[in-house]
């Protein structure tokens, strides 16, 4: 305890921020309550503002009806129904006003407001209000002396005269009234206005104080330690970083010396680990250098699929039989997979509990159905698109302790760079799509988030396919991943048409047309180029985006272009890029047509199944047509 309050650094610069926070919240709640009263202040404001406003009125009707009196009797019941009836309302309102003044208290009906306002008053605009209170008595009592006792014959005329006699001592005392309480608001305005400036000061000198901890406490101690990083950084892994104080900075100094010289043993296995060529002898490796710091039965690599909903079992090596294979794939709600993603730090959980605290984790329950007792799950940091871990099972129990999870902290970054050496292929792979997708992006003003939805619903419909056992063999985790990364590229041939083709409004002519219709072509042209050029350091990366940028114009029936292939000669990558592509049309608004509802573009491609598209691949796209509507719903263009 005596530690935490002398030596801490969180502490003092906690203890400093909460006084700041505290003054602060001060402030700011004593202006927010200034302000709220404020808001009464200009109420009282607009009120004795219609004071005057009602004086000035009293003042101009009875000028008017002075020049103009009744001369008959039916002029004069005229007056009484327009300016007796108006002065009438202007006595009651004055003396409304005047009584909520004196009583501290406004009604709704007098500010619109749903509850009473209470307000107070300096001495000045006490004073100022008693010396109109008292002139609007006297000044009532004589109007209603001149007006007489007769209210259904009150003398107009001789209450008009009263009015312009006296109309210079009501109006002034109006006035004054109105300065007063203005005057009031200033200095309240002014009392808010000194009070933050004081709260500034405060927060300056706290803020002050807290630099000057953090210069001495922590930055000068840190330029020292930044040095000594230096030093080790560039290999010399024996290096001693100097500790300074017992505080959270020389703790972190002491903890890196300890990981610097156990970095030095574990240098030895990362390199191994990085001989490996592929994917394959990455996670052989694995298994085989890390039994010698963990105990190990099952090792796996774990993969989340295009949609980001689930995530996949993309390698495994294990010698003992498991009831658990490549391209299982698991739902990521819930998943102890997504927990890992987000912390990003190396997991350690035992499943010899009770079962059904991972009932809703498939993944999990398939562990614990083949009798493995605990897990540690590593997050890879790697470029690729998509989230990636590496987790490591063994039946044996309570065997996973807190200097495993410190190792896998340690050599987490060499086990990530790795994998990094496969994974990051298929990352070079998105980056290449993407820019040449953007390409195609900027010369076809109808695409845009066309290329997110038609890319994902084709990713859905692949992975649909791959249930049929028709296509297991053909629709792996690798092909789904590959139409998900090249459907976006299926018209890059069209950087090849010129704008005016491109570009037109209106309708293409025949000549037109057969150019546009070149762009499959194009197409197949330019990522030819681009396969030939990484074939010649011994990779083959675009040929799936060759495959639909050339086929996805192809029909079912043969009457598509540009080679007018039928049926399964067109590849199965094309045919489902070709009703994904066409569904998100249908659906989409575009400048020449608005969006079709989702189920009169249905209705069209079941009619042309067997024509334009492939039955087959609209059988799977109704089948998937609830993750797809998913899809449309969020990202849709209508």
């Amino acid at each position: 305890m005596k530690w935490i309050f002398h030596k801490s650094i969180k502490f003092e610069v906690a203890a400093a921020l909460l006084v700041q926070l505290l003054v602060f919240g001060g402030v700011v709640a004593t202006t927010r309550y200034e302000l709220d009263l404020r808001k009464h202040d200009y109420a009282i404001l607009n009120l004795t503002s219609q004071l005057q406003v009602i004086s000035e009125a009293m003042i101009a009707q009875s000028s008017n009806y002075v020049h103009e009196p009744a001369r008959d009797y039916n002029t004069y019941e005229r007056d009484l129904k327009l300016f007796n009836k108006d002065l009438q309302d202007f006595i009651s309102r004055y003396d409304l006003i005047i009584s909520s003044f004196k009583d501290r208290k406004l009604f709704p009906y007098l500010t619109d407001n749903k509850e009473p306002l209470y307000h107070d008053w300096d001495k000045p605009s006490r004073d100022q209000l008693m010396k109109t209170a008292e002139i609007w008595d006297k000044y009532r009592q004589g109007l209603r002396e001149e007006l007489g006792r007769d209210i259904d014959g009150p003398r107009l005329e001789a209450a008009a005269k009263y009015i312009l006699k006296n109309s210079d001592i009501l109006l002034t005392a109006s006035i004054s009234l109105s300065a007063a309480i203005r005057s009031m608001m200033e200095e309240k305005i002014a009392d808010i206005v000194g009070l933050n400036r004081l709260a500034i000061i405060l927060v300056l000198v706290i803020s002050s104080i807290i630099l000057a901890v953090l210069y001495l406490k922590v930055f000068n101690p840190l330029d020292r330690t930044v040095r000594g990083f230096g030093r080790v950084s560039r290999g010399d892994l024996d290096y001693r970083i100097p500790v300074s104080g017992n505080n959270e900075v020389g703790k972190m100094t002491e903890a890196f010396n300890d990981l610097s010289l156990r970095l030095a043993a574990l240098f030895r296995l990362t390199d191994r680990i990085n001989q490996a060529t592929n994917l394959n002898d990455t996670i052989k490796f694995v298994f085989h250098e890390f039994s010698k710091f963990l105990p190990i039965d099952w090792v796996c690599l774990l993969r989340t699929m295009p949609d980001q909903d689930r995530f996949v079992i993309d390698r495994i090596y294990s010698k003992r039989k498991v009831n658990l294979h490549e391209r299982d794939r698991f739902s990521i709600r819930n998943s102890l997979f997504s927990q890992a993603v987000e912390r990003n730090t190396p997991l350690a959980v035992s499943l010899a509990g009770d079962p059904g605290t991972y009932q809703d984790d498939g993944f999990v329950t398939g562990l614990i159905n083949n009798g493995l007792s605990e897990i540690i799950v590593l997050p890879l940091a790697t470029n690729s698109v998509d989230s990636a871990v590496l987790v490591f099972a063994t039946s044996s129990i309570g065997v996973y302790q807190q200097e495993h999870i410190e190792l896998l902290s340690n050599i987490g970054a060499q086990v990530s760079h790795g994998f990094e050496k496969t994974l990051g292929m298929e990352s070079l792979v998105i980056s290449a799509v993407e820019g040449l997708a953007r390409l195609a992006e900027s010369r076809d003003p109808e695409t845009g988030d066309h290329l997110v939805r038609m890319s994902l619903y084709s990713a859905i419909v692949a992975e649909q396919l791959g249930e049929d056992s028709r296509y297991q063999d053909i629709v792996t985790n690798a092909y789904v991943r590959n139409v998900y990364l090249f459907a976006p590229m299926h018209d890059i041939g069209k950087v090849g048409i010129e704008d005016s083709i491109l570009l037109k409004s209106g309708k293409l002519s025949d000549k037109e047309r057969r150019e546009m219709e070149r762009h499959p072509v194009i197409g197949g042209q330019v990522l030819r180029r681009c396969e030939s050029q990484v074939n010649k350091v011994g990779h083959s990366i675009f040929n799936p985006g060759i495959e639909i940028a050339e086929g996805h114009h192809e029909k079912f029936d043969g009457s598509g272009y540009p080679l007018k292939l039928k049926g399964e000669d067109i590849p199965l990558s094309a045919r489902i890029v070709a009703v994904a592509d066409v569904f998100d049309a249908l659906t989409s608004k575009r400048p020449y047509k608005e969006a079709w509802s989702v189920d009169k573009a249905l209705e069209l491609m079941h009619e042309q199944a067997g024509k334009h598209f492939d039955p087959e691949v609209i059988q799977a796209m109704d089948k998937a047509l609830p993750k797809i509507m998913k899809i449309y719903d969020e990202l849709k263009h209508v």
